[in-house]
């Protein structure tokens, strides 16, 4: 949201600032009329060095970067003042911020398709590469977009969806969802193609040696899209409006997650320190605050390249895995039982998926990269894999507090052993629930203990 913030107020700027190399920040070597074979040095590559003012490495921290500090703090005020009064003020904003980005991508659609050139590109987005089937990076990569773009393992869904009632229809609204979100990718996909399949006319050079994924494809090749396209000053800058408003949508659901924790975990405690919720929303924001700085350094994009190579993957699969027994809880809500597909998928189908992009991730696993030189240093590559382990960790401890804690099944009390704590702690609460006629297993081991 910072890097969205800057480009859009200088988007406003009489000439975009990317789009020659007549600039003070412009040194020798870093800025470039085209695009050569390698697609690395660009007109707006120039420009995103001169946003970052990158080090050598993120063994050089270089210091912050003041201009894009200020946007942090922007960028979060933004985010407070739209959610701090609870999910209905946050229900009125998100009706714009999810709303405004399909109007300026269908916008871009129409314009886009019509770019010489844009059909070569949209081909190649079309035409699928059979052989790529055979890489589990490719399966990895597609669980990483699924997970990230619907949320999956975030917890937001779960936030946003416990305000519904009891017996709203889940599953309607989660095939809603689904379908909505692959639909946008696919019509997103155009877009991005047709722009780049156009760039790749402009240029005389292939599509692949354009084409880009991440903050590359965003801050790099569609501000030089931008640049060559007619009434450029009205692209730009709605393109990253639309930046922010997506920013904005993600991170609403993020500290909504983290607010309806506090909430729920120390609700009263947390009122007598903090007074209100407001305050309690303003932590939260402080927290995400001091913990974005690091990324706004000379060295934050390799810091940001190090977080989204450890966290966008392996934490939410490993996550997604442990979430189960969906089916009776949805039982419970609609009186009826979800049809056959869906119970398949969630208790064979989609475990074993998950479990095999997860162990062939573990196996072939390839240390953080960025871009096609830089290296990570041994000490980043284990940072690294602790801000990974910070949110998996938690699984296997609450399994040992929950093993260790136990009373076991009414058998333990005459032969208490390991196996029966471990076949009860693994047993969801949800199964253990009796009628208030039947006596508690706890209550029977009482009444052992006192015959005894």
């Amino acid at each position: 949201m910072t890097w969205a913030l800057y480009y859009l107020l200088h988007s406003f700027s009489p000439s975009l600032p990317w789009q020659s190399c007549n600039n003070t920040w412009n040194a020798v070597g870093n800025c470039s009329t085209g695009f050569p074979g390698n697609a690395t040095h660009l007109q707006s590559a120039s420009q995103h060095h001169k946003v970052l003012e990158m080090t050598k490495g993120i063994e050089h921290a270089g210091g912050i970067r003041w201009e894009l500090f200020g946007l942090l703090v922007l960028a979060w005020a933004i985010v407070y003042f739209c959610i701090f009064k609870g999910v209905k003020s946050t229900g009125k904003v998100v009706y714009f911020t999810a709303t405004f980005p399909y109007f300026i991508l269908f916008a871009l659609l129409i314009n886009n398709v019509q770019l010489p050139g844009a059909k070569d590109g949209i081909l190649f987005f079309l035409m699928p590469n059979w052989s790529k089937l055979l890489e589990v990076q490719v399966w990895v990569n597609a669980a990483a977009q699924v997970f990230n773009s619907i949320g999956i393992s975030f917890g937001s869904m779960i936030s946003m969806a416990s305000y519904n009632k009891y017996n709203n229809n889940i599953l309607k609204d989660t095939f809603i969802v689904s379908l909505a979100n692959s639909a946008t990718s696919i019509v997103a996909g155009f877009v991005i193609f047709s722009a780049i399949g156009y760039m790749a006319h402009i240029h005389n050079l292939p599509v692949d040696d354009i084409a880009t994924d991440g903050p590359g494809l965003v801050f790099v090749v569609y501000p030089e899209v931008f640049s060559t396209m007619p009434i450029s000053q009205l692209w730009a800058p709605l393109f990253f409006i639309m930046l922010l408003c997506l920013g904005l949508d993600s991170q609403f659901a993020m500290v909504e997650v983290a607010v309806t924790f506090i909430m729920d975990g120390f609700g009263k405690k947390a009122l007598q320190v903090f007074k209100r919720k407001e305050l309690i929303v303003l932590a939260v924001c402080s927290v995400g605050f001091l913990l974005g700085i690091p990324h706004i350094s000379r060295s934050g994009i390799y810091v940001f390249q190090l977080m989204d190579h450890y966290t966008a993957v392996v934490s939410l699969m490993f996550l997604a895995f442990f979430e189960r027994r969906l089916s009776l809880m949805v039982e419970k809500m609609l009186g009826k039982k979800p049809n056959l597909f869906f119970r398949v998928c969630w208790q064979y189908l989609s475990p074993m998926l998950v479990l095999g992009i997860l162990i062939s991730s573990i196996f072939q696993y390839t240390p953080a990269r960025y871009g096609k030189s830089y290296t990570y240093p041994l000490w980043a590559e284990v940072v690294g894999w602790f801000i990974s382990l910070a949110s998996i960790i938690w699984i296997p401890l609450g399994a040992l507090h929950e093993l260790w804690t136990t009373k076991g099944s009414l058998l333990q009390c005459l032969s208490p052993s390991l196996l029966q704590r471990l076949k009860k702690s693994i047993t969801p609460a949800i199964d253990l629930e009796f009628d208030s006629e039947k006596p508690s297993s706890e209550s029977i081991c009482l009444l052992i203990r006192s015959a005894k």
